[in-house]
């Protein structure tokens, strides 16, 4: 299974009703990134989404906003490394617990200090990281022989290199600005 990281922000249409398209199809997992809100404002979403998700079985995995996510019971959380770092010690509850890595070491540590599963990236050119280059495949094939964990690529996936990606060893993949964007029935 896939990971779709929302980006409220890209959307040209209705953000909610495309996650609730999204979570009837039951192919991803939803990780509510959503950088830009306040806790409050996080949480209010987040509540939102947890009921557009929850009817489908569809899986809401909450980004960074640790005590929203107990708050609300949620036991999936997916991390920064440095944040996973200051906080590894409060995830106790945590059924999954994510981390993003940008190096080798990070996803070692990461690994060893209790994440579930990884998001290594970027992998390939993209827009968001208009000004860094991207790690590429090499990159992505050292992490997924360095750990057992399952590894996650970011970062310009699509379905004309989803199959490179798979060959390094990657798990799957994480989808933000194509699948913020593309065109659904809604």
């Amino acid at each position: 299974m896939d990971f779709i990281i929302t980006n409220r922000t890209l959307c040209l249409d209705n953000f909610e009703k495309r996650i609730e398209y999204f979570a009837k199809t039951k192919e991803h997992s939803i990780i509510l990134r959503e950088k830009d809100l306040s806790y409050e404002e996080y949480e209010i979403l987040a509540k939102k989404l947890i009921n557009l998700c929850a009817p489908n079985q569809s899986k809401l995995i909450l980004h960074t906003h640790i005590k929203v996510a107990q708050k609300l019971n949620i036991k999936k959380i997916h991390l920064p490394y440095p944040i996973f770092l200051k906080e590894k010690d409060s995830l106790n509850n945590f059924e999954e617990i994510g981390v993003s890595v940008h190096s080798l070491e990070e996803a070692q540590i990461a690994s060893k200090q209790g994440a579930t599963y990884l998001i290594a990236g970027h992998i390939f050119p993209t827009n968001c990281k208009k000004d860094l280059p991207p790690r590429g495949l090499s990159f992505l094939t050292d992490i997924c022989q360095a750990v057992s964990l399952p590894v996650y690529a970011i970062g310009g996936i699509t379905e004309e290199n989803y199959q490179d990606i798979k060959k390094a060893g990657a798990t799957g993949a994480c989808y933000m600005s194509s699948y913020m964007i593309m065109p659904i029935p809604i």
